[in-house]
C-alpha cells in the first residue's frame, strides 16, 4: 500500500538539477542586457528564489517592467530549450514505483509545462498525470495553493493522501496552505539559510534521493 497516493514534485532542483546550469546562467544573461550595474552571485540567486521567490525577486526587487520581464523570459526560455537537465540519481526509481503501485505522479513547478515534459520522456519515458508550470500566471503558479486543490478536485483526494517534495519555501508555503505534508529536497544544495529553515519547518528533510525513496516505500 502506497504511503500517499499522489507525489507532487517541484522540478528544477529537486527532480533535475538545472539551475546552476541552466537558470543561473540564463538570469547572469538577462542581468548583463538590463541591469549590468548588478553582480548577483549563484548563492544569491538561490537565496532570493527561495525568499521571496523568483516573481518578487525580478518584480519587487529588481523592479522589472513589462518589457524588461519579457526579455527575462526569452533568455530563460532560449536557455531552457537547449539544454536538457539531467535527473538526480535515484529519482527514476522513485517516479516508476510510485506508478507501477497505482499512485500519481503530479509536477508544480516554475518551468514551462512543455520543458517539464520533455524532461520526464527523456529521462524516464514517464509523463506526469498532471502539470502546474509557469505559464499558469501569477495568480495560479506556486506559492498559490491552485495546483494543490485542483489535483484534490480533479482526482478526489484529501491532503492527506498528497506529499509535496521542493527544495525552496514557495512550495513550503503552497503545501502549508493546503494541510499538505512537505518534504524538503535537501539534496539540491547545502545553503546554510536555506537548510535551517527547511529542518526547523518541514514535515520531512531529506538529504539524499535514496532516503526519500526509503520513506515512501518501506
Amino acid at each position: 500500500m502506497l504511503k500517499y497516493k499522489c507525489l507532487v514534485l517541484d522540478h528544477d532542483d529537486t527532480v533535475v538539477k538545472s539551475t546552476p546550469t541552466i537558470h543561473y546562467p540564463a538570469f547572469q544573461n538577462t542581468l548583463k542586457k538590463i541591469r549590468p550595474d548588478i553582480d548577483m552571485s549563484l548563492e544569491d540567486f538561490l537565496l532570493y528564489s527561495f525568499d521571496p521567490g523568483f516573481s518578487s525577486l525580478c518584480m519587487d526587487l529588481l523592479k522589472f517592467t513589462e518589457d524588461e520581464m519579457n526579455i527575462q523570459y526569452d533568455s530563460w526560455n532560449e536557455h531552457v530549450n537547449r539544454s536538457i537537465p539531467s535527473f538526480y540519481e535515484g529519482f527514476d526509481n522513485i517516479i516508476k514505483r510510485q506508478k507501477s503501485e497505482g499512485g500519481l505522479v503530479c509536477v508544480v513547478s516554475h518551468s514551462n509545462s512543455v520543458n517539464i515534459l520533455r524532461d520526464f520522456n527523456k529521462n524516464f519515458g514517464i509523463e506526469p498525470d498532471m502539470i502546474f508550470g509557469w505559464e499558469l500566471g501569477e495568480e495560479k503558479r506556486k506559492p498559490s495553493p491552485y495546483p494543490l486543490k485542483e489535483i484534490m478536485r480533479i482526482y478526489d483526494l484529501s491532503p492527506k493522501e498528497l506529499l509535496m517534495v521542493d527544495d525552496l519555501k514557495p512550495g513550503y508555503d503552497m503545501a502549508k496552505a493546503c494541510n499538505v505534508d512537505f518534504a524538503c529536497a535537501g539534496w539540491a544544495h547545502q545553503i546554510p539559510k536555506i537548510s535551517e529553515f527547511m529542518k526547523k519547518n518541514c514535515d520531512y528533510y531529506f538529504d539524499d534521493v535514496r532516503k526519500l525513496e526509503q520513506f515512501l516505500f518501506n
